[in-house]
This record gives C-alpha cells, structure tokens and sequence, in this order.
C-alpha cells in the first residue's frame, strides 16, 4: 500500500532510567533533565553542533542562499499506520525546506512533553526521528525540552526549524509560473489525512493505508538533476492538493485545469473519502509534491519522479492557462468543468 520506507517500526534499546514516565522534574534544569538528555536524546542524535551541548549551534554552511523553515506538530493518535509524531516532524521540515529548492543541512528540535507520558513512547518518537533523519540526510544540531502539567497537552508537541541552502542559480516560486506549464504530482493523494482518520476511528485493520508521511529531499534533487525546467514545488499538507494549487494559480495569476481521472487516488482512500462525505483532493499528504514543469519537459519532469523510491506513483493531472486568473477547475469525463475550491476549514483537525 505504500511506496516508502515504514520508519515506525525502527526500534532502539530503551536505556534504564529512575521511572517509566515523563515527570514534572524532567523540565526542571536538574539531574532529572540532564538524564532525559543524555541518556535517552543525545544517543539518538550524535553530531559534531550538538556535542559541546550549548544552548545553540555553530553550523559551517556550503555557498548560497539560506532556506529557512519551522513547523510544529500536534498530531492524533501520536502513532499511526506508517510512521508517528516523530516521523512527521523530522520529514515536514525538510520537505518544507526542500520545496524551496534548498539542500536541507541541519534541525533544531524542541519538545513539550505532558506530565505522564509513558518514557518508552517518547524513546520511541526519538528513534523514528533519528531514523528518518539519517534517510534524508540531516543532521539535529540543537533543541530544547519543556514539561507541562498533565491534562495540558496531548502527550507530546514537537517543533521542528531546519536549515538548507539554495545552489546558486536555482529559483523556484510561483513567480515562474505561465500558462502552458504542466502540473505533476508524484503519488496518491490524501493517504496521510485518510491514514490518520481510519486510525482514529478503528478502521485500520479493515482499511491497511498507511501514511505517506517521507522525507522529499532526494526525490527533488533527483526531479532537478533531470534538467526539466521546474518552476514551482510544493508539498500538499494541509488543504491537500486542492489548497495548493489554489494559493498557485492566486499568486501566479493563472487558471489550472486538472483532469479528473489524472488524478492518482487509491481505491481505499476514495472510498473512505465518498464514505464519510471528504473530497481525497483536500486530504492531506505528508509525503507528496506537486512540481509545475514547462510543457516541453513534462516527459523528462514525470521520468525523474517515477524513478525514484518516492515517486513510483508520479502522474501528470492537469495545465496551467490563462483563463479565469486564480481559479481552479476540474474537467470530468463528460468534458464538463468544476470549480476546485480551497478547503473552506480543515476537513480533520490535528494531522500534523
């Protein structure tokens, strides 16, 4: 059911600590905090920036500009089918940084641990993250701990800022984009949002989707190594596919038209989606991007994605005109046009 590495189920030994659970004290500064750090955080995450254990870090970078994004996550359940809250924080920074076109470099990561939460589940989020991190290629050069009451946060909030560079001459943005352009998505859409959303309600032993959830980096060094002239990326999260191809076609100024039965949706996702009344368009994707390419290199563009491990379902679904300037349409077989809007709210709160 999924084209990507499943980094829950890397596990690490838990090291023996004074108790099973997160406590008031592990946020306090003493020797409560310093255990939580250098037993349980630092074995998982041993970089050159992060050893002198400072309050920050000093980071040697390549040439170029500087690509700069943070997030954070307070995803429900913390674990779900294909990865966990410790996954998603790790793969949203570098792909946010990534669809910039920078190289992700470095990861700062903070968390807000409740009062309670089970020690081996924390361990467990620490050793997805050092997993996935080490797949994408990032180093976690510095972070913070904080602890709150129980009953004040969900088990754990984990904030994620990355750092990339941007190779000189690259420039991508929606600045870029004209009509003609070809818009490429490189899998399913809606996986994570459908994943998440089955898992909450107990569908997924009947269902078996698995979030998406991946880190992007290497597949849009490989899709730009390709030489294919690409305008603009961007991975749709929240608002799925429809939110983004909206904030293009306003920000270009250009129609986009999709073509219905382009778009890539997995059976079970579709119908999950007409089930509960949810368009996959608006599902979020944590794993995905949407590249607008020139049409002469649409080919070229598709061939990149569909050889990579993270791009085995690329297709091409649709064209940017210049038509009904920011506004987005989908074509049905009967050749009859519909406005695709922008997602009014979020179709399921707390997904990342």
């Amino acid at each position: 059911m999924s084209d990507r590495p499943d980094f829950s189920g890397f596990t690490c030994p838990l090291p023996k600590l004074d108790h099973d659970t997160v406590q008031m004290a592990h946020g306090a500064g003493g020797r409560l905090s310093a255990d939580l750090f250098e037993r349980l955080i630092l074995p998982r995450f041993t970089s050159p920036e992060l050893e002198p254990r400072d309050d920050g870090a000093l980071l040697d970078l390549p040439p170029g500009r500087v690509a700069f994004s943070t997030d954070t996550f307070v995803v429900t359940p913390l674990f779900f089918p294909g990865g966990d809250i410790g996954t998603l924080a790790v793969c949203g920074t570098v792909n946010d940084v990534a669809m910039m076109g920078g190289v992700p470099q470095a990861l700062s990561m903070a968390f807000v641990l409740e009062e309670g939460l089970p020690l081996a589940d924390f361990h467990r989020i620490l050793c997805s993250m050092e997993a996935t991190a080490k797949h994408a290629g990032v180093r976690v050069v510095t972070g913070d701990t904080k602890v709150v009451g129980r009953g004040q946060c969900d088990g754990i909030y984990i904030n994620t800022s990355g750092i990339g560079v941007v190779p000189a001459g690259r420039d991508l943005g929606a600045h870029r984009i004209a009509a003609g352009d070809v818009v490429l998505v490189s899998g399913p859409a809606g996986d994570h949002g459908t994943a998440i959303l089955t898992a909450r309600a107990g569908l997924g032993v009947q269902t078996q989707l698995m979030s998406d959830c991946a880190p992007l980096n290497g597949l849009v060094e490989v899709l730009l190594a390709s030489g294919a002239d690409v305008k603009a990326l961007r991975d749709p999260t929240r608002g799925g596919l429809a939110a983004v191809l909206n904030e293009y076609a306003v920000a270009a100024r250009v129609g986009i038209r999709l073509d219905d039965g382009a778009v890539p949706v997995r059976d079970e996702v579709a119908g999950v989606c007409e089930m509960l009344g949810l368009d996959p368009l608006h599902m979020a994707c944590e794993g995905r991007l949407v590249a607008i390419v020139a049409a002469g290199d649409a080919d070229r563009a598709l061939a990149a994605l569909q050889g990579h491990e993270h791009g085995g379902g690329a297709a091409r679904i649709g064209a940017v005109n210049d038509r009904h300037a920011g506004v987005v349409t989908m074509a049905t077989a009967l050749g009859v046009e519909r406005v695709l809007d922008m997602p009014l709210g979020e179709q399921l709160p707390r997904i990342c």
